[in-house]
């Protein structure tokens, strides 16, 4: 059986970093990996896109439109933007946070209302979580990715829990890696 998740954001909320970590996650439970990032222009704000597949055996890193188990969305409109991506009964978990892109911060677009309520309309699960507020309240609010890994973690019986705090003590720096521990466990602790 084969897991796709796709992880999307805009840049600079550690969307790279969480593929990386549920990356390295996955092959630690055994799992043959593969992913594939798209950065955009990511630096400007823009769109952040990895795609995660791991399972017994993974020949592409891509996840066709219609086949991803779970759309770990870091920002609403991104949610929105990939939900085709999603197949019928997949589960998307967002955070309750939007990013104005530049074409709204600009005057040229108009950033779309209710997306919450455009994503439960479709034939798929919806998680929501303040993962923004969640990680300002632990103090930093850059470990909003961590905090949103928790939630997926929850959701993902294939990986044992364990492992996880295993691999952000290999990927995160020293100094942040209490912050990040505490991160994982709130996102946990959330659903």
């Amino acid at each position: 059986m084969t897991t796709n998740i796709l992880l999307c954001g805009v840049g600079g909320q550690g969307t790279l970093l969480a593929s990386n970590l549920l990356a390295e996650c996955a092959m630690e439970a055994g799992n043959d990996v593969k992913k594939s990032e798209i950065h955009g222009m990511a630096q400007r704000g823009g769109s952040v896109v990895s795609h995660v597949r791991f399972g017994e055996k993974i020949d592409s890193p891509v996840i066709r439109k219609g086949e991803c188990d779970i759309l770990l969305a870091f920002e609403q409109l991104e949610a929105l933007r990939w939900s085709e991506f999603l197949r019928p009964n997949g589960l998307v978990i967002c955070n309750a946070q939007n990013i104005l892109p530049m074409s709204v911060s600009a005057g040229n677009a108009v950033y779309p209302k209710n997306i919450l309520e455009k994503l439960g309309s479709l034939s798929i699960e919806t998680i929501s979580v303040d993962a923004i507020g969640k990680a300002k309240e632990l103090g930093n609010q850059k470990c909003l990715n961590v905090v949103l890994l928790g939630v997926l973690a929850r959701k993902l019986t294939n990986i044992d829990k364990d492992i996880w705090p295993k691999m952000i003590e290999k990927r995160v720096p020293a100094k942040f890696l209490e912050l990040n521990k505490k991160a994982f466990e709130s996102g946990w602790n959330l659903i």
